[in-house]
């Protein structure tokens, strides 16, 4: 909700696999997932993430960021954020930076006029072992 309000197109989803299924029919600005899934870690989700989904940003929620010392280096994701009472707007704002970055594979050269004026669209598989 918090995303919507700020005017992306958020679709969450059920489970990793539902992700990695919507990625291989639909394009995304930016995906968001935690370190906690069902049936995997975000690490070893964002491997597969990376494989359907090449040169897409990655953002990593957490609430064990600082406990397991989770990093961008170490998950294999684009930012990683600790889950706080600031969590609202540190994602707004590493949202937004991540969808200004150019995807890996084609940061060589610069996109078309009609893609920098694409919806911008984020996925965040939502059902976490929480």
């Amino acid at each position: 909700m918090v995303l919507e309000e700020e005017g992306h197109v958020a679709t969450g989803v059920a489970s990793p696999d539902e992700a990695l299924q919507l990625l291989t029919e639909e394009k995304f600005g930016v995906i968001v997932t935690e370190f906690k899934l069902i049936g995997t870690t975000g690490p070893e989700f964002i491997a597969k993430l990376r494989q359907v989904a090449p040169g897409t940003p990655v953002l990593l929620l957490s609430g064990y960021v600082d406990a397991l010392g989770l990093s961008e280096r170490s998950t294999g994701a684009d930012a990683v954020l600790m889950k706080s009472a600031w969590e609202p707007k540190q994602l707004i704002y590493t949202v937004s930076r991540l969808l200004r970055m150019k995807p890996a594979v084609a940061r060589a050269k610069k996109p078309p006029a009609s893609d920098r004026t694409a919806p911008r669209r984020v996925i965040r598989p939502t059902g976490t072992g929480r």
